[in-house]
């Protein structure tokens, strides 16, 4: 006769769904965004710099999508190439680029925010909206549990120097 799984195990297990998922809706992103020849991290800047139409640094943006700014460095020239986007001095700050959307960025943003909420509303359709609040609920504990996570694992990480003798 096998035993019930622990909690541990149960959330370990939860765990293993929540990286399905998420690898999933990756994919799917990946997918959604392909027909427009771009990747969803290359869309989140574009939708970011939509709702500053005055444009901001390259550290804003990096800021607002919580990711490093080497990250964001890379997919500026890219989305620049395309005329989606551009970069220019700043006006207070020398040593950073002021980035704005284009006119044929924010046409593309356009077209592409409605069938994104649509796809995004297909996604969790199967949900009612009490359980779309509680998962978005349990979501917020997750990635408020991560961050903790996160900041404990540096800080373990992090090299203690060595006394000499």
């Amino acid at each position: 006769m096998s035993k019930a799984p622990s909690t541990t195990r149960w959330r370990y297990l939860a765990l293993l769904q929540l990286l399905r998922a998420s690898e999933g809706v990756w994919d799917a992103s990946r997918v959604f965004f392909g027909r427009w020849h771009l990747t969803s991290s290359q869309f989140n800047v574009l939708n970011l710099l939509y709702e500053y139409p005055q444009g901001c640094t390259q550290i804003e943006v990096s800021r607002q999508l919580l990711t490093h700014r080497s990250n964001v460095t890379g997919q500026l020239p890219r989305l620049e190439s395309r005329g989606l986007l551009q970069r220019t001095d700043h006006s207070q700050d020398t040593r950073a680029y002021a980035v704005k959307l284009t006119a044929r960025g924010r046409r593309l943003v356009d077209e592409i925010r409605p069938e994104h909420y649509l796809a995004g509303e297909h996604l969790l359709d199967h949900l009612s909206a009490t359980e779309a609040k509680q998962l978005n609920a349990q979501m917020e504990k997750l990635i408020a549990a991560a961050n903790i996570a996160r900041q404990s694992y540096s800080e373990r990480s992090t090299p203690t120097k060595r006394r000499r003798r």
